[in-house]
């Protein structure tokens, strides 16, 4: 069953370019290990003085991403961003239930769309 993975790095001052940069070729690379179903990069608002960015992951299963993140691919990655991040800004945690189901690969949509809930009142019921 797969499993998702949020982290957070907060990049030093004038490096945060270079960080996303460094992250896109980190995403690229990190698809040659199998476990690894999905990566996704969230920025900081346009505008913000936020440094902070967000990494998504999801993995095959506990089994993939423990050797993911024991992997030569990741540590290279851990000291390419070294010099880019605050030390001890990096933060992980599993996601669960709701917020792991929008990233699951396994379900399926039809038409690609998602099932969002309709109104159940009818529009020809008035409250007075």
């Amino acid at each position: 069953m797969p499993i998702h993975i949020a982290i957070t790095r907060r990049v030093r001052p004038g490096r945060e370019a270079e960080f996303q940069e460094a992250l896109r070729e980190f995403f690229q690379a990190s698809f040659a290990h199998g476990g690894v179903l999905g990566a996704t990069m969230i920025v900081p608002p346009p505008g913000s003085d936020s440094r902070e960015f967000g990494i998504l992951r999801t993995f095959a299963d506990e089994k993939e991403r423990d050797a993911f993140y024991a992997s030569p691919i990741f540590k290279a990655w851990e000291e390419k961003c070294a010099p880019l991040t605050e030390s001890g800004s990096w933060t992980q945690r599993p996601l669960h239930g709701l917020e792991a189901w929008f990233r699951s690969p396994t379900i399926r949509r039809p038409n690609g769309k998602w099932p969002w809930p309709r109104s159940s009142v009818s529009s020809r019921w008035r409250c007075f």
